[in-house]
Protein backbone atom coordinates (compact mmCIF):
# COMPACT_ATOMS: atom_id res chain seq x y z
CA UNK A 1 0.00 0.00 0.00
CA UNK A 2 2.59 2.31 1.13
CA UNK A 3 4.59 1.41 -2.27
CA UNK A 4 1.91 2.61 -4.14
CA UNK A 5 1.48 5.58 -3.00
CA UNK A 6 4.88 6.14 -3.17
CA UNK A 7 5.13 5.24 -6.90
CA UNK A 8 1.58 7.99 -6.92
CA UNK A 9 3.67 10.70 -5.86
CA UNK A 10 6.48 10.22 -7.93
CA UNK A 11 4.17 10.25 -10.92
CA UNK A 12 2.47 13.66 -10.05
CA UNK A 13 5.56 15.15 -9.42
CA UNK A 14 7.23 13.76 -13.07
CA UNK A 15 4.15 15.09 -14.77
CA UNK A 16 4.34 18.80 -12.74
CA UNK A 17 8.20 18.94 -13.73
CA UNK A 18 7.03 18.27 -17.55
CA UNK A 19 4.27 20.60 -17.40
CA UNK A 20 6.49 23.80 -16.17
CA UNK A 21 8.86 22.61 -18.77
CA UNK A 22 6.66 23.15 -21.81
CA UNK A 23 5.56 25.97 -20.40
CA UNK A 24 8.59 27.74 -20.03
CA UNK A 25 9.67 27.02 -23.40
CA UNK A 26 6.37 28.16 -24.90
CA UNK A 27 6.75 31.20 -22.76
CA UNK A 28 10.33 32.03 -24.45
CA UNK A 29 9.82 31.15 -28.10
CA UNK A 30 5.86 32.52 -28.38
CA UNK A 31 7.68 35.20 -30.53
CA UNK A 32 9.24 33.25 -32.73
CA UNK A 33 6.27 30.50 -33.17
CA UNK A 34 4.27 33.39 -33.88
CA UNK A 35 6.99 34.97 -36.26
CA UNK A 36 6.27 32.06 -39.07
CA UNK A 37 2.92 32.97 -39.26
CA UNK A 38 3.32 36.62 -39.77
CA UNK A 39 4.17 38.52 -43.71
CA UNK A 40 7.57 38.68 -44.13
CA UNK A 41 8.26 42.01 -45.69
CA UNK A 42 11.33 43.60 -47.59
CA UNK A 43 12.06 47.33 -46.31
CA UNK A 44 14.28 50.25 -47.59
CA UNK A 45 14.90 53.71 -45.86
CA UNK A 46 13.45 56.69 -47.16
CA UNK A 47 16.08 58.59 -48.39
CA UNK A 48 17.53 61.49 -50.99
CA UNK A 49 18.35 61.78 -54.02
CA UNK A 50 18.09 62.81 -57.78
CA UNK A 51 15.30 61.85 -60.24
CA UNK A 52 15.02 62.75 -63.65
CA UNK A 53 10.66 63.37 -64.01
CA UNK A 54 9.84 61.66 -67.13
CA UNK A 55 6.25 61.70 -68.68
CA UNK A 56 5.43 58.70 -70.63
CA UNK A 57 2.42 58.35 -72.81
CA UNK A 58 0.82 57.16 -76.01
CA UNK A 59 -0.73 58.53 -78.80
CA UNK A 60 -2.10 58.54 -82.14
CA UNK A 61 -0.94 61.02 -84.98
CA UNK A 62 -3.43 63.20 -86.53
CA UNK A 63 -3.07 65.38 -89.67
CA UNK A 64 -2.95 68.94 -88.09
CA UNK A 65 -4.95 70.32 -91.01
CA UNK A 66 -6.38 67.75 -93.39
CA UNK A 67 -7.72 67.44 -96.46
CA UNK A 68 -11.31 66.11 -97.05
CA UNK A 69 -12.09 65.10 -100.54
CA UNK A 70 -16.29 64.86 -101.03
CA UNK A 71 -18.21 63.54 -104.06
CA UNK A 72 -21.21 65.90 -104.33
CA UNK A 73 -23.41 63.58 -105.98
CA UNK A 74 -24.89 59.72 -104.87
CA UNK A 75 -22.54 57.68 -106.99
CA UNK A 76 -21.52 54.14 -106.93
CA UNK A 77 -17.77 53.44 -106.61
CA UNK A 78 -16.44 50.80 -108.39
CA UNK A 79 -13.13 51.25 -107.15
CA UNK A 80 -10.87 52.84 -104.80
CA UNK A 81 -7.58 53.70 -106.63
CA UNK A 82 -5.10 54.69 -103.74
CA UNK A 83 -4.54 53.36 -100.13
CA UNK A 84 -3.93 55.06 -96.98
CA UNK A 85 -0.23 56.19 -96.91
CA UNK A 86 0.02 56.24 -100.91
CA UNK A 87 1.19 59.75 -102.41
CA UNK A 88 -0.31 61.61 -104.96
CA UNK A 89 0.34 64.92 -106.65
CA UNK A 90 -2.68 67.23 -108.29
CA UNK A 91 -4.60 65.09 -110.46
CA UNK A 92 -3.96 61.84 -109.34
CA UNK A 93 -6.61 59.50 -109.84
CA UNK A 94 -8.24 58.65 -106.60
CA UNK A 95 -11.66 56.90 -107.33
CA UNK A 96 -13.43 54.98 -110.22
CA UNK A 97 -17.01 55.75 -110.08
CA UNK A 98 -19.87 53.89 -112.21
CA UNK A 99 -20.45 55.75 -115.64
CA UNK A 100 -23.93 56.53 -114.70
CA UNK A 101 -26.15 59.69 -113.38
CA UNK A 102 -26.70 60.07 -109.98
CA UNK A 103 -29.50 60.09 -108.59
CA UNK A 104 -29.87 63.60 -107.62
CA UNK A 105 -30.12 64.02 -111.22
CA UNK A 106 -32.18 61.18 -111.90
CA UNK A 107 -34.98 62.62 -109.43
CA UNK A 108 -34.42 65.63 -111.03
CA UNK A 109 -35.14 64.81 -114.67
CA UNK A 110 -37.97 62.76 -113.23
CA UNK A 111 -39.40 66.16 -111.67
CA UNK A 112 -38.95 67.38 -115.45
CA UNK A 113 -40.72 64.94 -116.90
CA UNK A 114 -43.70 65.30 -114.58
CA UNK A 115 -43.55 69.37 -114.93
CA UNK A 116 -43.87 68.81 -118.54
CA UNK A 117 -46.30 66.65 -118.76
CA UNK A 118 -48.61 68.93 -116.39
CA UNK A 119 -47.63 71.98 -118.74
CA UNK A 120 -49.03 69.56 -121.32
CA UNK A 121 -52.45 68.86 -119.96
CA UNK A 122 -52.90 72.33 -119.71
CA UNK A 123 -52.18 73.05 -122.95
CA UNK A 124 -54.89 70.49 -123.86
CA UNK A 125 -57.15 71.80 -121.59
CA UNK A 126 -57.03 75.31 -123.13
CA UNK A 127 -56.73 74.05 -126.63
CA UNK A 128 -60.07 72.20 -125.97
CA UNK A 129 -61.64 75.58 -124.42
CA UNK A 130 -61.04 77.20 -127.86
CA UNK A 131 -62.85 74.17 -129.46
CA UNK A 132 -65.16 74.60 -127.16
CA UNK A 133 -65.96 78.47 -127.25
CA UNK A 134 -69.63 79.64 -127.20
CA UNK A 135 -69.76 81.81 -130.19
CA UNK A 136 -71.80 82.99 -133.45
CA UNK A 137 -70.40 82.05 -136.46
CA UNK A 138 -71.14 85.11 -137.93
CA UNK A 139 -68.82 86.96 -135.04
CA UNK A 140 -65.65 85.03 -135.98
CA UNK A 141 -66.26 85.78 -139.53
CA UNK A 142 -67.07 89.60 -138.75
CA UNK A 143 -63.84 89.53 -136.79
CA UNK A 144 -61.46 87.54 -139.06
CA UNK A 145 -62.36 88.43 -142.78
CA UNK A 146 -64.47 86.06 -143.30
CA UNK A 147 -63.05 82.78 -141.89
CA UNK A 148 -65.72 80.89 -139.99
CA UNK A 149 -65.48 79.03 -136.72
CA UNK A 150 -65.25 75.46 -138.17
CA UNK A 151 -62.26 76.48 -140.03
CA UNK A 152 -60.40 78.02 -137.13
CA UNK A 153 -61.34 74.91 -135.18
CA UNK A 154 -60.14 72.11 -138.27
CA UNK A 155 -57.04 74.16 -138.18
CA UNK A 156 -56.25 74.20 -134.48
CA UNK A 157 -56.86 70.51 -134.21
CA UNK A 158 -54.85 70.00 -137.46
CA UNK A 159 -51.97 72.32 -135.69
CA UNK A 160 -52.08 70.01 -132.46
CA UNK A 161 -51.92 66.70 -134.72
CA UNK A 162 -48.97 68.12 -136.29
CA UNK A 163 -47.35 69.03 -133.18
CA UNK A 164 -47.86 66.34 -131.19
CA UNK A 165 -46.92 64.01 -134.09
CA UNK A 166 -43.25 65.58 -133.95
CA UNK A 167 -42.65 65.51 -130.47
CA UNK A 168 -43.67 61.99 -130.74
CA UNK A 169 -40.70 61.29 -132.98
CA UNK A 170 -38.82 63.13 -130.45
CA UNK A 171 -39.64 61.13 -127.90
CA UNK A 172 -39.00 57.61 -129.91
CA UNK A 173 -35.36 59.14 -131.03
CA UNK A 174 -34.11 60.15 -127.06
CA UNK A 175 -35.80 56.91 -125.80
CA UNK A 176 -34.34 54.68 -127.80
CA UNK A 177 -30.86 56.54 -127.34
CA UNK A 178 -31.39 56.52 -123.91
CA UNK A 179 -31.91 53.00 -123.91
CA UNK A 180 -28.77 51.80 -125.93
CA UNK A 181 -26.79 54.36 -123.60
CA UNK A 182 -28.81 51.94 -120.27
CA UNK A 183 -27.26 49.00 -122.14
CA UNK A 184 -23.34 50.20 -122.75
CA UNK A 185 -23.49 50.85 -119.12
CA UNK A 186 -24.31 47.58 -118.64
CA UNK A 187 -22.19 45.81 -121.12
CA UNK A 188 -19.35 47.56 -119.92
CA UNK A 189 -19.83 47.53 -116.50
CA UNK A 190 -21.01 44.25 -115.32
CA UNK A 191 -19.58 40.69 -115.46
CA UNK A 192 -22.10 39.24 -117.53
CA UNK A 193 -19.92 40.42 -120.69
CA UNK A 194 -16.51 41.44 -119.13
CA UNK A 195 -16.58 38.32 -116.24
CA UNK A 196 -13.18 36.59 -117.41
CA UNK A 197 -11.49 40.36 -118.22
CA UNK A 198 -12.74 41.40 -114.94
CA UNK A 199 -11.98 38.70 -112.49
CA UNK A 200 -8.51 38.50 -114.28
CA UNK A 201 -7.88 42.21 -113.35
CA UNK A 202 -9.28 41.69 -109.78
CA UNK A 203 -6.45 38.93 -109.41
CA UNK A 204 -3.94 41.06 -110.81
CA UNK A 205 -4.75 43.74 -108.11
CA UNK A 206 -4.91 41.58 -105.40
CA UNK A 207 -1.48 39.93 -106.58
CA UNK A 208 0.54 43.36 -106.93
CA UNK A 209 -1.27 44.60 -103.67
CA UNK A 210 0.56 41.53 -102.02
CA UNK A 211 3.51 42.15 -103.57
CA UNK A 212 3.90 45.41 -102.77
CA UNK A 213 3.14 44.83 -98.63
CA UNK A 214 5.86 41.84 -99.30
CA UNK A 215 8.20 44.71 -100.55
CA UNK A 216 7.63 47.13 -97.75
CA UNK A 217 7.71 44.33 -94.82
CA UNK A 218 11.49 43.55 -96.32
CA UNK A 219 12.64 47.03 -96.34
CA UNK A 220 11.42 47.37 -92.51
CA UNK A 221 13.10 44.20 -91.84
CA UNK A 222 16.49 45.28 -93.60
CA UNK A 223 16.24 48.65 -91.61
CA UNK A 224 15.95 47.23 -88.63
CA UNK A 225 19.02 44.73 -89.43
CA UNK A 226 20.80 47.64 -90.35
CA UNK A 227 19.53 49.37 -86.64
CA UNK A 228 20.70 46.61 -84.77
CA UNK A 229 24.35 46.09 -86.50
CA UNK A 230 24.81 49.72 -85.98
CA UNK A 231 23.96 49.20 -82.36
CA UNK A 232 26.46 46.71 -81.78
CA UNK A 233 29.34 48.49 -83.81
CA UNK A 234 28.56 50.97 -80.99
CA UNK A 235 28.99 48.72 -78.13
CA UNK A 236 32.14 47.42 -80.00
CA UNK A 237 33.97 50.69 -79.88
CA UNK A 238 32.80 51.57 -76.31
CA UNK A 239 34.07 47.98 -75.16
CA UNK A 240 37.45 48.36 -77.73
CA UNK A 241 38.29 51.96 -76.03
CA UNK A 242 37.87 50.59 -72.41
CA UNK A 243 39.94 47.15 -73.58
CA UNK A 244 37.70 45.01 -73.06
CA UNK A 245 37.19 41.52 -74.40
CA UNK A 246 35.56 41.89 -78.11
CA UNK A 247 35.42 38.24 -79.02
CA UNK A 248 31.77 37.58 -78.58
CA UNK A 249 30.26 40.90 -79.50
CA UNK A 250 32.41 40.15 -82.68
CA UNK A 251 30.56 36.83 -83.31
CA UNK A 252 27.35 38.92 -82.92
CA UNK A 253 27.95 41.31 -85.49
CA UNK A 254 28.93 38.84 -87.52
CA UNK A 255 25.36 37.03 -87.31
CA UNK A 256 23.71 40.58 -87.68
CA UNK A 257 26.19 41.03 -90.76
CA UNK A 258 24.46 37.71 -92.43
CA UNK A 259 21.06 39.27 -91.39
CA UNK A 260 21.72 42.48 -93.19
CA UNK A 261 22.68 40.30 -96.11
CA UNK A 262 20.08 37.96 -96.24
CA UNK A 263 17.26 40.79 -95.82
CA UNK A 264 19.10 42.24 -98.33
CA UNK A 265 18.43 39.45 -100.98
CA UNK A 266 14.67 39.97 -99.94
CA UNK A 267 14.28 43.18 -100.62
CA UNK A 268 15.81 42.65 -103.97
CA UNK A 269 13.54 39.71 -104.96
CA UNK A 270 10.56 41.71 -103.56
CA UNK A 271 11.41 44.24 -105.83
CA UNK A 272 11.45 42.24 -108.97
CA UNK A 273 8.30 40.76 -108.00
CA UNK A 274 6.65 43.82 -107.60
CA UNK A 275 7.87 44.95 -111.22
CA UNK A 276 6.41 41.45 -112.71
CA UNK A 277 3.20 41.92 -110.66
CA UNK A 278 2.90 45.83 -112.18
CA UNK A 279 3.56 44.66 -115.79
CA UNK A 280 0.64 41.96 -114.78
CA UNK A 281 -2.00 44.36 -113.52
CA UNK A 282 -1.12 46.94 -116.31
CA UNK A 283 -1.54 44.47 -118.58
CA UNK A 284 -5.29 43.08 -117.33
CA UNK A 285 -6.37 46.63 -116.94
CA UNK A 286 -5.37 47.57 -120.80
CA UNK A 287 -7.18 43.82 -121.97
CA UNK A 288 -10.34 44.70 -119.89
CA UNK A 289 -10.23 48.74 -121.18
CA UNK A 290 -10.16 47.44 -125.14
CA UNK A 291 -12.81 44.78 -124.50
CA UNK A 292 -15.39 47.73 -122.85
CA UNK A 293 -14.22 49.88 -125.51
CA UNK A 294 -15.25 47.04 -128.16
CA UNK A 295 -18.23 46.61 -126.71
CA UNK A 296 -19.46 50.18 -126.73
CA UNK A 297 -18.19 50.62 -130.46
CA UNK A 298 -20.60 47.49 -131.42
CA UNK A 299 -23.41 48.67 -129.30
CA UNK A 300 -23.11 52.49 -130.78
CA UNK A 301 -23.44 51.17 -134.44
CA UNK A 302 -26.23 49.47 -133.71
CA UNK A 303 -28.64 52.29 -132.82
CA UNK A 304 -31.19 52.90 -135.60
CA UNK A 305 -30.80 56.60 -134.99
CA UNK A 306 -27.91 59.02 -135.34
CA UNK A 307 -27.54 62.28 -133.55
CA UNK A 308 -28.98 64.14 -136.59
CA UNK A 309 -31.63 62.10 -136.99
CA UNK A 310 -32.66 63.77 -133.00
CA UNK A 311 -31.47 67.28 -134.19
CA UNK A 312 -34.19 67.56 -137.22
CA UNK A 313 -36.67 65.95 -135.45
CA UNK A 314 -36.34 68.35 -132.43
CA UNK A 315 -36.52 71.20 -134.93
CA UNK A 316 -39.52 69.56 -136.84
CA UNK A 317 -41.17 69.33 -133.45
CA UNK A 318 -40.17 73.30 -133.04
CA UNK A 319 -41.81 74.57 -136.11
CA UNK A 320 -44.91 72.85 -135.58
CA UNK A 321 -45.12 73.92 -132.36
CA UNK A 322 -44.50 77.82 -133.58
CA UNK A 323 -47.43 77.41 -135.67
CA UNK A 324 -49.39 75.96 -132.89
CA UNK A 325 -48.71 79.14 -130.76
CA UNK A 326 -49.48 80.98 -133.40
CA UNK A 327 -52.84 79.85 -134.36
CA UNK A 328 -53.70 79.96 -130.59
CA UNK A 329 -52.89 83.49 -130.02
CA UNK A 330 -55.28 84.50 -132.77
CA UNK A 331 -57.96 82.50 -131.44
CA UNK A 332 -57.16 83.82 -127.92
CA UNK A 333 -57.34 87.48 -129.01
CA UNK A 334 -61.26 86.59 -129.94
CA UNK A 335 -62.50 84.64 -127.00
CA UNK A 336 -61.85 84.87 -122.99
CA UNK A 337 -60.10 81.89 -121.09
CA UNK A 338 -58.90 83.57 -118.21
CA UNK A 339 -58.36 80.69 -116.13
CA UNK A 340 -56.80 78.15 -118.58
CA UNK A 341 -54.00 80.96 -119.36
CA UNK A 342 -53.75 80.49 -115.86
CA UNK A 343 -53.35 76.84 -114.87
CA UNK A 344 -51.00 77.12 -118.49
CA UNK A 345 -48.73 79.67 -116.70
CA UNK A 346 -48.49 77.87 -113.29
CA UNK A 347 -47.48 74.69 -115.36
CA UNK A 348 -45.25 76.65 -117.30
CA UNK A 349 -43.38 78.18 -113.93
CA UNK A 350 -42.71 74.38 -112.27
CA UNK A 351 -41.09 73.31 -115.86
CA UNK A 352 -38.59 76.10 -115.85
CA UNK A 353 -37.83 75.24 -112.13
CA UNK A 354 -37.55 71.79 -112.50
CA UNK A 355 -35.49 72.66 -115.82
CA UNK A 356 -33.10 75.27 -113.49
CA UNK A 357 -32.88 72.25 -111.26
CA UNK A 358 -31.78 69.91 -113.77
CA UNK A 359 -29.31 72.53 -115.24
CA UNK A 360 -27.63 72.37 -111.83
CA UNK A 361 -27.08 68.82 -111.03
CA UNK A 362 -25.39 68.76 -114.63
CA UNK A 363 -23.22 71.44 -113.65
CA UNK A 364 -22.58 69.60 -110.92
CA UNK A 365 -22.20 66.18 -112.58
CA UNK A 366 -18.50 64.85 -112.40
CA UNK A 367 -16.76 62.02 -114.77
CA UNK A 368 -16.35 58.34 -113.60
CA UNK A 369 -13.34 59.84 -112.21
CA UNK A 370 -12.76 61.72 -108.99
CA UNK A 371 -9.16 63.15 -108.90
CA UNK A 372 -6.75 64.56 -106.42
CA UNK A 373 -7.36 68.61 -106.17
CA UNK A 374 -3.87 68.97 -103.86
CA UNK A 375 -0.68 67.09 -103.65
CA UNK A 376 -0.21 65.46 -100.33
CA UNK A 377 -0.15 61.82 -98.49
CA UNK A 378 -3.51 59.70 -98.61
CA UNK A 379 -4.58 59.36 -94.73
CA UNK A 380 -7.73 58.10 -94.46
CA UNK A 381 -10.31 56.60 -96.50
CA UNK A 382 -13.78 56.18 -95.92
CA UNK A 383 -15.38 54.04 -98.61
CA UNK A 384 -15.22 50.78 -100.50
CA UNK A 385 -15.87 49.31 -103.95
CA UNK A 386 -19.64 49.03 -104.14
CA UNK A 387 -20.20 51.59 -101.35
CA UNK A 388 -22.13 54.73 -103.23
CA UNK A 389 -21.21 58.21 -101.65
CA UNK A 390 -23.05 60.69 -100.14
CA UNK A 391 -22.15 64.36 -100.27
CA UNK A 392 -22.00 64.71 -96.56
CA UNK A 393 -19.48 62.22 -95.98
CA UNK A 394 -15.72 62.97 -97.18
CA UNK A 395 -14.59 59.63 -98.99
CA UNK A 396 -11.03 60.23 -97.99
CA UNK A 397 -8.77 62.66 -96.39
CA UNK A 398 -5.36 63.95 -97.52
CA UNK A 399 -2.26 65.44 -95.38
CA UNK A 400 -1.42 68.51 -98.03
CA UNK A 401 2.33 68.65 -98.98
CA UNK A 402 4.09 70.80 -96.09
CA UNK A 403 1.40 70.35 -93.61
CA UNK A 404 2.68 69.13 -90.51
CA UNK A 405 0.71 66.09 -87.83
CA UNK A 406 0.52 66.38 -83.97
CA UNK A 407 -0.54 63.69 -81.34
CA UNK A 408 -2.19 64.30 -77.74
CA UNK A 409 -1.86 62.36 -74.62
CA UNK A 410 -3.59 62.95 -71.47
CA UNK A 411 -1.96 63.54 -68.03
CA UNK A 412 -2.46 64.52 -64.31
CA UNK A 413 -2.03 68.52 -63.63
CA UNK A 414 1.13 67.49 -61.44
CA UNK A 415 2.60 65.93 -64.34
CA UNK A 416 1.99 68.88 -66.84
CA UNK A 417 3.35 71.25 -64.44
CA UNK A 418 6.71 69.37 -64.75
CA UNK A 419 7.12 70.13 -68.96
CA UNK A 420 6.95 73.51 -70.36
CA UNK A 421 5.86 74.22 -74.43
CA UNK A 422 9.38 73.83 -76.40
CA UNK A 423 10.39 70.21 -74.91
CA UNK A 424 11.45 67.49 -77.03
CA UNK A 425 9.60 64.27 -76.58
CA UNK A 426 11.51 60.99 -77.15
CA UNK A 427 10.26 58.37 -78.97
CA UNK A 428 10.51 54.73 -77.16
CA UNK A 429 12.34 52.09 -79.54
CA UNK A 430 13.86 55.13 -81.51
CA UNK A 431 15.61 53.00 -83.81
CA UNK A 432 12.55 52.37 -85.91
CA UNK A 433 12.19 55.61 -86.24
CA UNK A 434 14.87 57.31 -89.43
CA UNK A 435 13.87 60.88 -89.00
CA UNK A 436 10.93 61.77 -86.53
CA UNK A 437 11.38 64.69 -84.13
CA UNK A 438 8.41 65.37 -81.46
CA UNK A 439 8.14 68.90 -79.22
CA UNK A 440 5.28 69.57 -77.49
CA UNK A 441 3.49 72.06 -78.52
CA UNK A 442 0.43 73.27 -76.23
CA UNK A 443 -1.00 72.28 -72.67
CA UNK A 444 -4.71 73.00 -71.81
CA UNK A 445 -7.19 71.33 -69.74
CA UNK A 446 -8.56 67.67 -71.06
CA UNK A 447 -12.06 68.23 -72.26
CA UNK A 448 -12.49 64.66 -71.00
CA UNK A 449 -11.74 66.04 -67.29
CA UNK A 450 -10.81 69.25 -67.28
CA UNK A 451 -10.52 70.12 -63.58
CA UNK A 452 -7.92 66.83 -62.85
CA UNK A 453 -6.08 66.71 -66.58
CA UNK A 454 -4.56 68.22 -69.45
CA UNK A 455 -4.06 67.60 -72.67
CA UNK A 456 -0.62 68.08 -74.31
CA UNK A 457 -0.15 68.96 -77.76
CA UNK A 458 2.67 67.90 -79.78
CA UNK A 459 4.14 68.73 -83.26
CA UNK A 460 5.33 65.44 -85.07
CA UNK A 461 7.28 65.72 -88.31
CA UNK A 462 9.25 63.50 -90.30
CA UNK A 463 8.79 60.03 -91.62
CA UNK A 464 5.20 59.53 -90.39
CA UNK A 465 1.46 58.97 -91.67
CA UNK A 466 -2.07 59.70 -89.77
CA UNK A 467 -3.14 56.93 -87.70
CA UNK A 468 0.29 55.91 -86.66
CA UNK A 469 0.24 55.34 -82.52
CA UNK A 470 4.16 56.01 -81.17
CA UNK A 471 4.96 55.81 -77.38
CA UNK A 472 6.90 58.30 -76.10
CA UNK A 473 8.62 60.15 -73.09
CA UNK A 474 9.25 63.32 -71.88
CA UNK A 475 9.89 65.53 -68.64
CA UNK A 476 12.85 67.81 -67.61
CA UNK A 477 16.29 67.23 -66.03
CA UNK A 478 17.07 65.54 -63.60
CA UNK A 479 16.52 67.48 -60.20
CA UNK A 480 17.62 66.49 -56.46
CA UNK A 481 14.86 65.52 -53.81
CA UNK A 482 14.81 64.82 -49.52
CA UNK A 483 12.71 61.84 -50.24
CA UNK A 484 13.03 58.64 -52.48
CA UNK A 485 11.39 55.62 -52.31
CA UNK A 486 10.85 52.58 -54.82
CA UNK A 487 8.27 52.62 -56.74
CA UNK A 488 7.35 49.30 -55.44
CA UNK A 489 6.12 51.00 -52.00
CA UNK A 490 4.02 53.04 -53.22
CA UNK A 491 -0.11 52.37 -52.38
CA UNK A 492 -3.02 53.36 -53.24
CA UNK A 493 -6.47 53.36 -52.11
CA UNK A 494 -9.83 55.06 -52.50
CA UNK A 495 -8.20 58.01 -49.82
CA UNK A 496 -5.55 58.52 -51.95
CA UNK A 497 -1.86 57.19 -52.24
CA UNK A 498 0.55 56.24 -49.46
CA UNK A 499 3.47 54.31 -47.99
CA UNK A 500 3.89 51.61 -45.12
CA UNK A 501 6.16 52.91 -42.56
CA UNK A 502 7.66 49.84 -39.98
CA UNK A 503 7.87 50.90 -36.67
CA UNK A 504 9.61 48.85 -33.47
CA UNK A 505 8.32 47.81 -30.35
CA UNK A 506 10.81 46.55 -27.42
CA UNK A 507 9.08 43.49 -25.48
CA UNK A 508 10.76 41.97 -22.73
CA UNK A 509 11.88 39.07 -24.83
CA UNK A 510 12.02 40.34 -28.40
CA UNK A 511 10.86 43.53 -30.84
CA UNK A 512 7.46 43.20 -32.39
CA UNK A 513 7.26 45.32 -35.96
CA UNK A 514 3.79 47.04 -37.17
CA UNK A 515 2.98 48.55 -40.54
CA UNK A 516 2.17 52.31 -40.03
CA UNK A 517 0.27 54.17 -42.89
CA UNK A 518 1.84 57.50 -44.36
CA UNK A 519 -0.27 59.09 -46.80
CA UNK A 520 2.11 60.82 -49.67
CA UNK A 521 2.06 62.95 -52.31
CA UNK A 522 4.29 61.38 -55.27
CA UNK A 523 6.38 64.53 -56.98
CA UNK A 524 8.06 62.97 -59.74
CA UNK A 525 9.07 59.46 -61.01
CA UNK A 526 11.05 57.40 -63.01
CA UNK A 527 11.12 54.17 -63.89
CA UNK A 528 12.20 52.89 -60.28
CA UNK A 529 11.62 55.52 -57.76
CA UNK A 530 9.47 58.36 -57.30
CA UNK A 531 9.75 61.51 -54.80
CA UNK A 532 7.19 61.97 -52.07
CA UNK A 533 6.18 64.62 -49.51
CA UNK A 534 4.25 63.95 -46.42
CA UNK A 535 3.44 65.07 -43.10
CA UNK A 536 4.98 62.65 -41.25
CA UNK A 537 7.98 62.18 -43.00
CA UNK A 538 11.61 62.94 -41.64
CA UNK A 539 14.01 61.30 -43.56
CA UNK A 540 15.57 57.52 -42.78
CA UNK A 541 12.15 55.43 -42.11
CA UNK A 542 11.48 52.00 -43.02
CA UNK A 543 9.14 51.77 -46.26
CA UNK A 544 7.95 48.42 -46.90
CA UNK A 545 8.55 47.55 -50.74
CA UNK A 546 7.59 43.85 -50.98
CA UNK A 547 5.73 41.18 -48.69
CA UNK A 548 5.23 37.59 -48.88
CA UNK A 549 0.81 38.30 -47.77
CA UNK A 550 -1.13 41.25 -48.40
CA UNK A 551 0.01 43.96 -45.56
CA UNK A 552 -3.14 46.04 -43.84
CA UNK A 553 -2.07 49.15 -42.00
CA UNK A 554 -1.47 48.26 -38.35
CA UNK A 555 -0.98 45.01 -39.01
CA UNK A 556 1.82 43.12 -37.49
CA UNK A 557 4.61 42.09 -39.65
CA UNK A 558 8.68 40.43 -39.10
CA UNK A 559 11.20 41.94 -41.17
CA UNK A 560 13.03 39.57 -44.28
CA UNK A 561 16.12 39.43 -42.20
CA UNK A 562 14.89 38.33 -39.04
Amino acid sequence: MNENGKNRREWVKTAAIIFLSVMLVLTFFSNTIMNYSLPEVATQYVQSGTITAKIRGTGTVESDDPYEVKVIQSRKVESVAVKVGDQVQKGDVLLYLADEESEELETARQELKAAEKELDSAWDGYYQGLLDANVTDSGVQAANGGVSMETYRQQLTQAQNAYKDAQNRVDEITEWKDAIGRQIDIDTNTDSSLGDETEAYEKAEEAFQAADSRKKQAEIALQAAQAKVSGLENNMQTVSDSDGDTSELNKQIQTAQAEVRNAENVLAEAEVELQRRTVARDEAKQTLENKRNKILGNLTSQSKYTENDLAAATEDANQKKKALDELTATLTGMFSLDGKKEAIDDAREKVEEAQEKVDKEVEKSIGATVTADIAGTVSEINIVAGNTTSADTPVMKLQPEGKGYTMSISVTNDQARRVSVGDRADLVNAWRYDDMEVTLAGIRPDPQDPGQKKLLTFNVSGSVVAGQTLNISVGQQSSNFDYIVPNSAIREDSNGKFILVVESKPTPLSTRYKAVRVDVEVIASDDTQSAINGAALYGGEFVITTSTQPVEPGQQVRLADN
